[in-house]
């Protein structure tokens, strides 16, 4: 079993060990876009069997929103690898991003305002 607090660059390369062990190696990032809309019309699919107006069908296997949400962020890291991007800088910068932007953009639990 893994580590509960593997980091994102430890499954970045778990992931990069996974793929090496193929001849085809990573696909063209076209293909792998093409594979993430998939992964993610999946969940959405998931999404509304779960919390909206659409049950399954007796036949259709089960499966869970967490199930294909692992899907989505597996796809997410083949892509970032063969990209060389790290997923980690990647979501550092992000949320210096939204803390700043968004800092004020919501109602705020401790009633800071942008005033």
């Amino acid at each position: 079993m893994k580590d509960e607090n593997q980091s994102l660059h430890s499954m970045q390369e778990e992931v990069d060990t996974y793929i090496q062990q193929f001849k085809t190696g990573y696909f063209s990032p076209l293909s792998q876009m093409a594979r993430l809309t998939e992964e993610v019309g999946e969940l959405a699919r998931e999404i509304n069997h779960y919390y909206g107006e659409k049950p399954k069908k007796i036949d259709e296997k089960p499966k869970t929103v967490a199930e294909e949400l692992g899907d989505v962020l597996f796809v997410t890291m083949i892509m970032a690898n063969s990209l060389d991007i790290d997923l980690t800088e990647a979501f550092q910068k992000n949320m210096e991003k939204f803390n700043q932007r968004d800092k004020y953009r919501f109602e705020r639990k401790d009633g800071q305002t942008n005033d």
